[in-house]
């Protein structure tokens, strides 16, 4: 464009959700255009058979042909389709892959943990580098990453087998959850990052997808969803406990009644709330702020100017 930008477009195929972003990006600044979300979850039951469902396959591809349609009256230069956690587990995760590429002529790229912590990390700190050793999270469907960073220089990441599908179909099978069942997930995702992180520190959060965002949001009240007013949203570990034992504490009918929750995120919020309040407690957080700035803006940076974000981390 003449302006030096480019429109570039990503589709995010995750384990719990499938999303798109078309926007402008210019010397790393990601200007949107159009965002969509749909929870389709396509790791619905990965955790326990390896293979991605044909029932959740057709969800995912519904969403895929709706973004590669708006795509395509939108126009954009570049195209980055990019999966992760789920079709990475999964055994028939190539032949997926395969399918999008029949029905759609997409190619899309499945991510590794490595290049999808580098991603991450682009994208929320692309706003603005943090000058302190900070800790950028994002809980998936299939799996969370932690990734600590300085400046635009990554020191550490891990990609933990932790998810609000994964962990909601290994722990929690009342409605409410029993006292027991939570006990039992927050010991799985405590040991699952206890093991993980080492001597990794870190001073300072930001929090990525739907788990922060929804309780920010709750916390807010917004009816409807605002991302601007999401967007640095402060988040405190008392009222993220809070919210906590309201979530946990009602059946699913209730829970999507509350102020804020969106319908589609109720079933796996209690799960991803619990990710994150071991998360912050790993890392001796009491604070942690929201960003809607997460993979999908990385990925667009990286489209735009491949050549100044190599795959290393």
């Amino acid at each position: 464009m003449a302006d030096g930008s480019q429109r570039v477009a990503v589709i995010d195929i995750g384990t719990n959700s499938a999303r798109l972003l078309v926007a402008e990006v210019r010397d790393g600044r990601v200007s949107p255009v159009e965002r969509r979300s749909r929870v389709t979850r396509l790791g619905r039951g990965v955790d326990l058979s390896g293979r991605l469902s044909a029932e959740a396959i057709e969800d995912a591809c519904g969403a895929v042909g709706e973004y590669v349609e708006a795509i395509g009256e939108l126009g954009a230069e570049k195209v980055d389709a990019i999966a992760t956690s789920a079709v990475r587990d999964a055994g028939n995760g190539s032949a997926f892959i395969a399918e999008l590429r029949e029905r759609f002529a997409l190619s899309a790229r499945v991510l590794d943990g490595a290049e999808e912590a580098r991603l991450t990390y682009l994208g929320a700190t692309s706003e603005q580098a943090p000058s302190r050793p900070t800790v950028v999270m994002d809980i998936g469907g299939g799996s969370t990453e932690l990734i600590v960073g300085s400046g635009a220089e990554i020191s550490f990441h891990t990609s933990l087998q932790a998810g609000v599908v994964r962990h909601t179909e290994r722990h929690i099978d009342s409605d409410p959850p029993t006292a027991l069942e939570l006990e039992s997930l927050a010991a799985d995702v405590r040991g699952l990052i206890e093991s993980a992180i080492g001597d990794a520190r870190a001073e300072e959060g930001i929090a990525v997808a739907g788990t922060p965002t929804s309780l920010a949001a709750i916390e807010m009240e917004l009816e409807p969803y605002d991302p601007n007013r999401v967007h640095g949203h402060v988040l405190a570990l008392p009222s993220i406990q809070r919210m906590l034992s309201r979530l946990a504490s009602v059946p699913l009918a209730e829970r999507i009644q509350i102020p804020g929750m969106h319908t589609e995120r109720a079933p796996t919020i209690v799960a991803g709330v619990v990710i994150l309040v071991e998360a912050m407690r790993a890392f001796g957080l009491e604070r942690i702020s929201v960003s809607e700035h997460d993979i999908l803006y990385g990925a667009g940076i990286a489209a735009a100017r491949p050549m100044d974000f190599p795959h290393a981390l």
